[in-house]
């Protein structure tokens, strides 16, 4: 008896003390154990490592991982005309020209995002204005217009001019160059995303433009495919890649060292 009465006072002081070690070692509100101390390496990435392409001599010329559309020789093997039958556009010097009365071409490949450069040059014999002047346009998967316009000390619509995302966006600055002097448009192209719902847009198009490399169009959200007459967003239809597509619009207008990456 004697024992058992000993064992249990020791195992009521013991648990008092247990007790008071809690008491004392309880947090204090609002304070957080220390966290490990951070290094460099726990921010950095290693794998999967970059992949490595080559750049083109010039920014101008197409680095190891694009696709040459035109290079100045032959048209057929990458375009067509709307219909998928030859192009009646011409080659010559290295250029291709638009035809008047040809109608439009379009490239064989379609594409999602892209990385698009291309050179054009309106005739430097000048002849009308307004939008009857150099006329002619680069189609982003057939539906989104950049436009080409001789727009060097020729008034037009500011949403219409060169550089505008046609009856969208107005360039943000006008750099074109003289009539016969070629010109380069780097084009970074974001394409939409559709839901269940055809008729809009999950994620809008997003186009990015440099015009003889100036930027003139900042990441702009299109609201919906390029109309002449109507309001973009009454016509937007889901739709998956796309070609580029270039305008005849009447004008001889000439294009060279046009390539694309895909992104």
């Amino acid at each position: 008896m004697k024992k058992l009465v000993i064992l249990s006072v020791m195992l009521c002081l013991y648990t008092y003390g247990i007790g008071q070690t809690l008491q004392t070692t309880k947090p204090v509100p609002g304070k957080y154990p220390e966290l490990e101390k951070m290094t460099p390496g726990m921010t950095e990435i290693w794998e999967p490592e970059v992949k490595i392409i080559q750049p083109g001599v010039t920014n101008s010329d197409a680095p190891s991982d694009a696709i040459v559309l035109f290079s100045g020789t032959e048209l057929n093997s990458e375009w067509t005309d709307l219909q998928g039958n030859p192009s009646k556009w011409i080659v010559k010097d290295g250029v291709l020209i638009s035809t008047r009365g040809a109608g439009f071409i379009k490239s064989k490949r379609k594409f999602e995002n892209f990385q698009l450069h291309i050179e054009w040059r309106t005739p430097a014999e000048v002849s009308g204005e307004s939008q009857g002047r150099g006329n002619s346009g680069v189609f982003l998967q057939e539906l989104y217009e950049v436009q080409v316009l001789d727009s060097y000390n020729n008034r037009t619509y500011r949403n219409g001019q060169a550089g505008s995302l046609y009856k969208q966006y107005a360039p943000l600055v006008n750099v074109c160059k003289k009539p016969g002097e070629w010109q380069t448009y780097d084009i970074i192209y974001t394409a939409p995303t559709f839901g269940n719902d055809s008729a809009s847009y999950v994620i809008r198009p997003r186009v990015t433009v440099l015009q003889n490399g100036v930027l003139i169009q900042n990441n702009v959200v299109l609201r919906g495919p390029t109309e002449y007459i109507g309001i973009p967003e009454y016509f937007i239809k889901k739709h998956g890649p796309g070609s580029i597509e270039l305008q005849d619009h009447g004008n001889p207008v000439g294009y060279r060292n046009i390539w694309i990456r895909e992104l």
